[in-house]
C-alpha cells in the first residue's frame, strides 16, 4: 500500500526546532508533501533564513521519513519564499508560544 501524506506527517512530527521545542508540522514549517510512489518530496521552511540547522533538518527529515514502509527516496527542499509567519503555527502551537 502507498505511503499517504498522512503517515509523512506523522513521521515529520519527529523532527523538533531545538529552539522553539515544537515539531515542524505543529510550527507550520512545512509547506507541501508529495508522495509519488516510493519518492516523498518535501517543500519545508525555516522560522528564519539565519537559523543553521537546515541541514541537520533535512538529514532528520531523511531519517523519519525513509523508516516508513513504500519509502525509496526522500528529498526534503528548504525555501524562504513565502517567508514563514507564527500564522501558519497550529492552534496549539500557538498556545504553547504564547501567541
Amino acid at each position: 500500500m502507498p505511503t499517504t501524506i498522512e503517515e509523512v506527517n506523522d513521521a515529520l512530527s519527529n523532527v523538533i526546532d531545538p529552539e522553539l521545542g515544537l515539531d515542524f508540522v505543529e510550527l507550520g514549517l512545512v509547506y507541501d508533501v508529495e508522495v509519488d510512489g516510493g519518492t516523498v518530496n518535501i517543500t519545508f521552511t525555516l522560522t528564519t533564513p539565519a537559523c543553521p540547522i537546515g541541514p541537520q533538518v533535512s538529514e532528520q527529515m531523511i531519517e523519519f521519513v525513509g523508516e516508513l514502509d513504500e519509502v525509496e527516496e526522500v528529498n526534503p527542499k528548504m525555501v524562504f519564499s513565502p517567508p514563514w509567519s507564527p500564522d501558519r503555527m497550529s492552534e496549539d502551537a500557538k498556545f504553547a508560544l504564547g501567541f
